[in-house]
Protein backbone atom coordinates (compact mmCIF):
# COMPACT_ATOMS: atom_id res chain seq x y z
CA UNK A 1 0.00 0.00 0.00
CA UNK A 2 0.91 3.76 0.12
CA UNK A 3 0.80 6.43 2.36
CA UNK A 4 -0.26 10.54 1.84
CA UNK A 5 -0.97 13.51 3.37
CA UNK A 6 -3.24 16.24 1.94
CA UNK A 7 -4.29 19.79 2.59
CA UNK A 8 -7.67 20.67 0.49
CA UNK A 9 -8.43 16.73 -0.19
CA UNK A 10 -8.25 16.87 -3.80
CA UNK A 11 -4.66 14.55 -3.98
CA UNK A 12 -5.95 12.40 -1.54
CA UNK A 13 -9.28 11.50 -3.35
CA UNK A 14 -7.17 11.26 -6.28
CA UNK A 15 -4.54 8.93 -4.99
CA UNK A 16 -7.69 6.97 -3.24
CA UNK A 17 -8.91 6.47 -6.22
CA UNK A 18 -5.52 5.24 -8.56
CA UNK A 19 -4.77 2.65 -5.48
CA UNK A 20 -8.35 1.52 -5.68
CA UNK A 21 -7.66 0.74 -9.58
CA UNK A 22 -4.07 -0.92 -8.77
CA UNK A 23 -5.53 -3.09 -5.65
CA UNK A 24 -3.12 -1.07 -3.08
CA UNK A 25 -4.47 0.02 0.13
CA UNK A 26 -3.79 3.61 0.64
CA UNK A 27 -3.83 5.57 3.92
CA UNK A 28 -4.37 9.61 4.17
CA UNK A 29 -3.24 11.75 6.84
CA UNK A 30 -5.82 15.02 5.74
CA UNK A 31 -5.15 18.23 7.78
CA UNK A 32 -7.37 18.57 10.70
CA UNK A 33 -8.38 22.08 9.98
CA UNK A 34 -9.92 20.56 6.83
CA UNK A 35 -10.52 17.15 7.54
CA UNK A 36 -13.18 18.92 10.17
CA UNK A 37 -15.16 20.97 7.76
CA UNK A 38 -15.61 18.80 4.56
CA UNK A 39 -17.03 15.36 5.39
CA UNK A 40 -18.38 14.49 2.09
CA UNK A 41 -14.60 14.81 0.50
CA UNK A 42 -13.48 12.57 3.44
CA UNK A 43 -17.19 10.14 2.28
CA UNK A 44 -15.48 10.26 -1.01
CA UNK A 45 -11.82 9.36 -0.13
CA UNK A 46 -13.50 6.17 1.77
CA UNK A 47 -15.78 5.26 -1.33
CA UNK A 48 -12.61 5.09 -3.00
CA UNK A 49 -11.44 2.57 -0.49
CA UNK A 50 -9.07 5.24 1.20
CA UNK A 51 -7.90 5.01 4.68
CA UNK A 52 -8.52 8.68 6.06
CA UNK A 53 -6.92 9.76 9.51
CA UNK A 54 -7.56 13.58 10.81
CA UNK A 55 -3.63 14.55 11.11
CA UNK A 56 -2.22 15.09 13.47
CA UNK A 57 -3.40 11.70 14.43
CA UNK A 58 -2.72 8.85 17.35
CA UNK A 59 -1.57 6.76 14.27
CA UNK A 60 2.10 8.01 14.76
CA UNK A 61 4.06 9.03 17.26
CA UNK A 62 4.89 12.35 15.23
CA UNK A 63 0.97 12.92 16.16
CA UNK A 64 0.63 11.76 19.35
CA UNK A 65 3.12 14.19 20.70
CA UNK A 66 1.53 17.10 19.24
CA UNK A 67 -1.55 15.96 20.32
CA UNK A 68 -0.12 15.61 23.58
CA UNK A 69 0.82 19.70 23.56
CA UNK A 70 -2.22 20.35 22.42
CA UNK A 71 -4.91 18.44 21.67
CA UNK A 72 -7.34 21.19 19.55
CA UNK A 73 -3.86 21.18 16.92
CA UNK A 74 -5.28 22.39 14.00
CA UNK A 75 -2.47 20.65 11.91
CA UNK A 76 -0.56 21.79 8.73
CA UNK A 77 0.59 19.77 5.67
CA UNK A 78 4.34 19.61 7.11
CA UNK A 79 2.86 17.77 10.12
CA UNK A 80 0.72 15.46 7.69
CA UNK A 81 3.79 14.95 5.50
CA UNK A 82 5.59 13.75 8.81
CA UNK A 83 2.71 11.24 9.56
CA UNK A 84 2.46 10.19 6.52
CA UNK A 85 6.32 9.27 5.72
CA UNK A 86 6.72 7.72 9.92
CA UNK A 87 3.76 5.35 8.37
CA UNK A 88 5.54 4.15 5.56
CA UNK A 89 8.74 4.00 7.55
CA UNK A 90 7.11 1.42 9.99
CA UNK A 91 4.45 -0.51 8.15
CA UNK A 92 6.01 -3.46 5.75
CA UNK A 93 5.21 -2.97 2.18
CA UNK A 94 4.09 0.67 2.33
CA UNK A 95 5.54 3.78 0.44
CA UNK A 96 5.42 7.11 0.65
CA UNK A 97 3.91 9.23 -2.26
CA UNK A 98 4.08 13.14 -1.93
CA UNK A 99 1.63 14.95 -3.89
CA UNK A 100 3.37 18.63 -4.15
CA UNK A 101 6.53 20.49 -3.69
CA UNK A 102 9.09 18.00 -4.76
CA UNK A 103 10.71 18.81 -8.37
CA UNK A 104 9.40 15.04 -9.84
CA UNK A 105 6.31 16.16 -8.66
CA UNK A 106 5.84 19.12 -10.59
CA UNK A 107 7.34 17.67 -13.50
CA UNK A 108 4.48 15.20 -13.68
CA UNK A 109 2.07 17.62 -13.35
CA UNK A 110 3.94 19.43 -16.07
CA UNK A 111 0.84 17.87 -18.66
CA UNK A 112 -0.85 20.96 -17.46
CA UNK A 113 1.25 23.28 -19.30
CA UNK A 114 2.21 21.55 -22.38
CA UNK A 115 -1.36 21.39 -23.61
CA UNK A 116 -1.68 24.51 -22.38
CA UNK A 117 1.03 25.40 -24.54
CA UNK A 118 -0.79 23.55 -27.45
CA UNK A 119 -4.33 24.74 -26.98
CA UNK A 120 -2.51 28.50 -27.43
CA UNK A 121 -0.46 27.14 -30.95
CA UNK A 122 -3.83 25.97 -32.15
CA UNK A 123 -5.13 29.74 -31.80
CA UNK A 124 -1.48 31.21 -33.00
CA UNK A 125 -1.74 33.06 -29.60
CA UNK A 126 0.72 33.48 -26.59
CA UNK A 127 0.27 34.36 -23.18
CA UNK A 128 1.77 37.86 -21.65
CA UNK A 129 0.52 36.83 -17.97
CA UNK A 130 0.64 33.32 -16.46
CA UNK A 131 -1.15 32.83 -13.08
CA UNK A 132 -1.71 29.95 -10.77
CA UNK A 133 -2.35 29.74 -7.30
CA UNK A 134 0.72 28.24 -5.36
CA UNK A 135 0.89 26.43 -1.97
CA UNK A 136 3.75 23.78 -2.21
CA UNK A 137 3.94 24.63 -6.15
CA UNK A 138 2.70 21.44 -8.00
CA UNK A 139 -0.34 23.01 -9.66
CA UNK A 140 1.37 26.28 -10.35
CA UNK A 141 4.99 24.84 -11.83
CA UNK A 142 2.56 22.54 -13.61
CA UNK A 143 1.24 24.83 -15.46
CA UNK A 144 4.28 27.37 -16.18
CA UNK A 145 7.29 25.39 -16.27
CA UNK A 146 7.20 24.30 -19.86
CA UNK A 147 6.52 27.90 -20.55
CA UNK A 148 9.06 29.05 -18.11
CA UNK A 149 11.96 26.31 -19.95
CA UNK A 150 11.35 28.77 -22.62
CA UNK A 151 11.84 31.62 -21.32
CA UNK A 152 15.28 31.04 -18.82
CA UNK A 153 16.46 30.00 -22.83
CA UNK A 154 15.57 33.73 -24.23
CA UNK A 155 12.78 32.18 -26.70
CA UNK A 156 9.87 33.25 -25.45
CA UNK A 157 8.63 36.73 -23.09
CA UNK A 158 6.16 35.81 -20.10
CA UNK A 159 5.69 36.78 -16.41
CA UNK A 160 4.79 34.59 -13.83
CA UNK A 161 2.50 35.40 -11.18
CA UNK A 162 1.39 32.86 -8.23
CA UNK A 163 -1.09 34.03 -5.75
CA UNK A 164 -0.92 32.69 -2.28
CA UNK A 165 -2.66 33.60 1.10
CA UNK A 166 -1.02 35.89 3.27
CA UNK A 167 -1.46 32.59 6.21
CA UNK A 168 1.49 31.64 3.92
CA UNK A 169 3.32 33.75 2.01
CA UNK A 170 6.14 31.53 1.55
CA UNK A 171 7.43 33.31 -2.22
CA UNK A 172 6.96 37.16 -0.85
CA UNK A 173 8.22 36.48 2.87
CA UNK A 174 10.21 33.66 2.66
CA UNK A 175 13.99 33.23 3.03
CA UNK A 176 15.90 31.37 0.50
CA UNK A 177 17.55 29.07 2.38
CA UNK A 178 18.01 25.00 2.74
CA UNK A 179 15.18 23.69 4.91
CA UNK A 180 13.35 20.32 5.81
CA UNK A 181 9.58 19.63 3.52
CA UNK A 182 7.87 18.67 6.70
CA UNK A 183 7.22 19.33 10.72
CA UNK A 184 9.20 16.37 12.05
CA UNK A 185 12.39 16.78 9.18
CA UNK A 186 12.40 13.24 7.80
CA UNK A 187 12.69 14.78 4.66
CA UNK A 188 15.98 15.50 2.58
CA UNK A 189 17.05 19.41 3.21
CA UNK A 190 15.79 21.23 0.12
CA UNK A 191 17.11 24.68 -1.32
CA UNK A 192 13.50 26.74 -1.27
CA UNK A 193 11.69 30.02 -0.26
CA UNK A 194 10.40 29.08 2.96
CA UNK A 195 8.95 30.85 5.95
CA UNK A 196 10.19 27.62 8.76
CA UNK A 197 9.33 23.71 8.72
CA UNK A 198 7.48 24.61 12.21
CA UNK A 199 6.39 28.17 11.43
CA UNK A 200 2.99 28.41 12.79
CA UNK A 201 0.25 29.23 10.27
CA UNK A 202 -3.01 30.31 10.19
CA UNK A 203 -6.01 27.75 9.12
CA UNK A 204 -7.90 29.40 5.87
CA UNK A 205 -10.55 27.63 3.67
CA UNK A 206 -8.07 27.18 0.50
CA UNK A 207 -6.15 25.13 3.03
CA UNK A 208 -4.25 23.54 -0.17
CA UNK A 209 -2.13 26.62 0.19
CA UNK A 210 -1.29 27.05 3.48
CA UNK A 211 2.70 25.25 3.25
CA UNK A 212 5.69 27.03 4.52
CA UNK A 213 7.88 26.54 1.77
CA UNK A 214 7.78 26.52 -2.20
CA UNK A 215 8.87 23.61 -4.86
CA UNK A 216 12.66 23.94 -5.21
CA UNK A 217 11.95 24.44 -8.98
CA UNK A 218 10.21 27.67 -8.35
CA UNK A 219 12.01 29.02 -5.88
CA UNK A 220 14.97 28.96 -7.92
CA UNK A 221 12.75 30.58 -11.04
CA UNK A 222 11.51 33.08 -8.74
CA UNK A 223 15.46 33.84 -7.37
CA UNK A 224 16.45 34.21 -10.61
CA UNK A 225 13.65 37.24 -11.08
CA UNK A 226 11.05 34.76 -13.54
CA UNK A 227 8.21 34.48 -10.65
CA UNK A 228 6.24 36.99 -9.18
CA UNK A 229 3.99 36.81 -5.73
CA UNK A 230 1.09 38.24 -4.38
CA UNK A 231 -0.89 37.24 -1.24
CA UNK A 232 -4.05 37.97 -0.46
CA UNK A 233 -5.74 38.74 2.95
CA UNK A 234 -6.17 35.05 5.14
CA UNK A 235 -10.28 36.05 5.83
CA UNK A 236 -10.24 35.80 2.20
CA UNK A 237 -13.64 37.54 1.30
CA UNK A 238 -12.14 39.13 -1.78
CA UNK A 239 -11.09 35.90 -3.30
CA UNK A 240 -14.35 34.43 -2.75
CA UNK A 241 -16.20 36.75 -3.80
CA UNK A 242 -13.79 36.89 -7.17
CA UNK A 243 -15.07 33.22 -7.35
CA UNK A 244 -18.63 34.09 -6.95
CA UNK A 245 -17.90 36.47 -10.11
CA UNK A 246 -16.29 33.24 -11.98
CA UNK A 247 -18.91 30.62 -11.21
CA UNK A 248 -21.84 33.60 -12.37
CA UNK A 249 -19.84 33.92 -15.44
CA UNK A 250 -18.52 30.67 -16.40
CA UNK A 251 -21.03 28.61 -14.64
CA UNK A 252 -17.97 26.65 -13.04
CA UNK A 253 -17.34 26.30 -9.64
CA UNK A 254 -13.96 26.57 -8.35
CA UNK A 255 -11.96 25.18 -5.44
CA UNK A 256 -11.03 27.60 -2.86
CA UNK A 257 -7.50 27.31 -3.79
CA UNK A 258 -8.13 28.06 -7.50
CA UNK A 259 -10.49 31.12 -6.27
CA UNK A 260 -6.94 32.75 -5.65
CA UNK A 261 -5.54 32.53 -8.90
CA UNK A 262 -8.93 34.24 -10.12
CA UNK A 263 -8.78 36.88 -7.82
CA UNK A 264 -5.54 37.60 -9.39
CA UNK A 265 -6.30 37.27 -12.81
CA UNK A 266 -9.37 39.61 -12.02
CA UNK A 267 -6.57 42.09 -10.63
CA UNK A 268 -4.08 41.19 -13.15
CA UNK A 269 -7.04 42.46 -16.09
CA UNK A 270 -8.12 45.57 -14.41
CA UNK A 271 -4.89 46.91 -13.84
CA UNK A 272 -4.13 46.33 -17.66
CA UNK A 273 -7.69 48.22 -18.16
CA UNK A 274 -6.35 51.32 -15.99
CA UNK A 275 -3.20 51.30 -17.95
CA UNK A 276 -4.85 50.80 -20.92
CA UNK A 277 -2.93 47.88 -21.85
CA UNK A 278 -3.88 44.91 -24.08
CA UNK A 279 -2.65 41.21 -22.80
CA UNK A 280 -3.27 38.10 -23.18
CA UNK A 281 -3.80 36.79 -19.37
CA UNK A 282 -4.12 32.66 -19.09
CA UNK A 283 -4.38 31.59 -15.45
CA UNK A 284 -5.08 28.06 -14.08
CA UNK A 285 -8.11 26.61 -12.35
CA UNK A 286 -7.07 24.00 -10.41
CA UNK A 287 -9.70 22.17 -9.41
CA UNK A 288 -13.87 21.94 -8.40
CA UNK A 289 -15.53 23.48 -5.50
CA UNK A 290 -18.26 21.39 -5.53
CA UNK A 291 -17.38 19.96 -2.07
CA UNK A 292 -16.74 23.08 -0.59
CA UNK A 293 -19.70 24.96 -0.64
CA UNK A 294 -19.29 25.33 3.49
CA UNK A 295 -16.56 27.66 2.92
CA UNK A 296 -18.58 29.76 0.23
CA UNK A 297 -21.49 29.86 2.61
CA UNK A 298 -19.27 30.97 5.51
CA UNK A 299 -17.24 33.24 3.36
CA UNK A 300 -19.89 34.89 1.39
CA UNK A 301 -22.75 34.82 4.32
CA UNK A 302 -25.52 33.31 2.37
Amino acid sequence: GVSTETGAGQWGTALAYATSLQGLKCVIFWVRSVYDWKPDRRALMRLYGGEVFASPSSETTVGRDLLQKNADQAGSLGIAVSEGLEYAERSPGYAYCLGSVLNHVLIHQSIIGLETMKQFDLIDEKPDIMIGCLGGGSNFGGFILPFAGEVVKGKRECRFLAAQSSSAPNLSKGEYRYDYGDHAEKTPLLKMFTLGHQTEMTPIKADGLRYHAAAPLISYLKHLGHVEAVAYPDDERDVFEAAKTFVQVEGFLPAPESAYAIRAAIDQALECKRRKLEKVIAFNVSGHGFLDLPAYREKLKF
